[in-house]
């Protein structure tokens, strides 16, 4: 495993090497050709942008996997962490347990240390998403050389012939990865294999607890075959705990670099949500000096308008505490996302409110439902904000219509909307498919279009991430919109309905009454 990283971390630099002469004008341009298959020598085995221990190890040992079973030899095999090699001490896990593994930190490949966008550009670039199914808006445009996906979240993608789509709602991606493994080549496995693949499910299935919520058969599938293959792997109960105190050792790090460890985005076209995972109990984390305007500090850094903390301990018992605290310093959006997360039912999340101080700014909440982490909590904001921005962008599309309405000397009658009651396609605005996944979703978008909406891991000081705020308006045709596909339809129920409101004024009856 350690001389296979060590050959794709060469290849990668010889790669940056000519691309370095290349800019400086010492070697000729090479004429790009992505028609071509021969062209294409660089297999991308890409993670998320949380670039959490399931990520890192199912993109690492897919990897090899697919490295020692190819019959093309033109492919070369790179496992890519999604991440800035700078970020990576903040996954204190995935540092953890990849060095008691035996793999060093310098041979592993980070996403600032690979061009994918000139290999794509010259057509030797192939990809493979693990532990997520879309691509993120900033890199939707290598859509069309995705091939494979393996996954266990949410699909949010569209099918298509070209990729093949492994996807099932196990507790570990790398339970996936392992099946694949097992299944194509088991005399491959060998103790470091077994081991990585084990620990990290084990982990991520919260050491196989079914209270916990996180394992399914197939992962007890799986981590029973690989005890069976090496009976000499450790305990159960001795892995998970020392990944479990890596992965919540937060010693030593600023509250910057606690909401950067493991955090997402959510952004639509007034809010831009940042939910933060955090591993310490929510009175101590509120005990640390200046954390409201570190709090502060951190949202107006990275142009966030809402943060929530999604705080995750565990009891003496080893059952999950969960706490939530909603940040911001304008109320009214504080109390909209309180609103939402305190009325969620998909599922419930059973928020109890608990003191907030001293922070002036903070909504604090004990969370009843523990099996809901922060994978079945971004679903809820997604939707609110896919409904919120489809209702606002419906409500100025029909203001014409109700200005004709009204110019025409038709009196617009109360009631409920046109519109309510009505699914996002009956509009042929389809919301839902532009949201990024929990990570993107570029389906057959024109190839760099951003989306209207971007899930995507914020880095410290990333100018690129942070230049693509504020979103493009709902109303601007420059980067895709929703109305670039017409207004919205409307049915023939929809329109009889409208009729039905329209109040005609008859001018005897006017008269009769006596008004002009």
């Amino acid at each position: 495993m350690e001389r296979f990283l060590q050959s794709c971390q060469a290849r990668v630099q010889i790669i940056r090497s000519a691309a370095s002469l290349l800019v400086a004008g010492r070697l000729p341009a090479r004429k790009a050709t992505p028609s071509k298959p021969s062209t294409v020598d660089f297999h991308v085995l890409l993670g998320n942008e949380a670039c959490d221990l399931d990520s890192a190890v199912s993109a690492i040992t897919l990897a090899y996997y697919l490295a020692k079973t190819s019959s093309c030899k033109k492919l070369e095999y790179v496992p890519v962490l999604n991440i800035p090699r700078r970020d990576f001490p903040l996954r204190t896990e995935s540092t953890f347990f990849l060095k008691e593994q035996g793999i060093s930190v310098y041979h592993l490949t980070f996403r600032d240390e690979i061009d994918m966008e000139s290999l794509y550009e010259s057509g030797r670039l192939v990809l493979t998403l693990v532990d997520h199914n879309v691509l993120s808006s900033a890199d939707s445009f290598m859509e069309d050389v995705v091939t494979e996906v393996i996954d266990h979240h949410t699909l949010e993608r569209r099918t298509a012939p070209s990729c093949r789509v492994t996807s099932e709602p196990v507790g570990s991606c790398a339970t996936l990865v392992a099946e694949k493994i097992i299944r194509g080549a088991p005399d491959l496995v060998d103790l470091q294999l077994a081991s990585l693949l084990r620990g990290t499910i084990i982990l991520d299935c919260v050491n196989m607890a079914p209270a916990a919520g996180k394992v399914t058969p197939k992962d007890s599938e799986y981590v029973a075959l690989l005890e069976t293959m090496f009976p000499d792997l450790p305990p159960r109960t001795a892995v998970f705990d020392s990944l479990q105190k890596a992965k919540f050792d937060v010693s030593g790090l600023t509250t910057e670099q606690m909401l950067t460890k493991d955090m997402k985005a959510l952004v639509s076209r007034d809010l831009c949500l940042a939910i933060s995972a955090i591993y310490i109990h929510l009175e101590e984390f509120l005990r640390r000096p200046d954390v409201e305007s570190d709090l502060s500090a951190y949202c107006e850094k990275h142009r966030y308008n809402v943060l929530i903390a999604m705080i995750i301990t565990f009891s003496n018992e080893n059952q999950p505490v969960r706490q939530i605290a909603v940040y911001s310093p304008r109320q009214e959006l504080r109390t909209l996302i309180c609103k939402v997360l305190e009325e969620a039912t998909n599922p419930p999340l059973d928020l109890s409110p608990v003191p907030s101080d001293p922070c002036k700014h903070l909504a604090t909440y004990h969370q009843g439902n523990t099996v809901a982490s922060r994978k079945k909590v971004l679903p809820i904001l997604k939707d609110f904000l896919r409904q919120r921005d489809l209702g606002e962008s419906l409500s100025q599309s029909m203001q014409p219509l109700r200005e004709n309405e009204k110019s025409n000397g038709q009196a617009y009658s109360g009631g409920q909307p046109a519109n309510e009651g009505l699914e996002d396609h009956e509009f042929g605005v389809q919301f839902g498919d532009q949201l990024d996944n929990l990570d993107s979703c570029a389906g057959d978008e024109p190839r760099g279009t951003r989306l209207l909406y971007g899930f995507k891991k914020a880095t410290d000081d990333s100018a690129e991430e942070e230049n693509s705020f504020p979103p493009t308006p709902m109303n601007s045709l420059v980067e895709g919109c929703p109305l670039d596909r017409g207004l919205p339809k409307l049915t023939a129920e929809d329109i009889l309905e409208r009729f039905s409101r329209i109040k005609v004024v008859d001018p005897e009856d006017t008269s009769s009454s006596g008004k002009k």
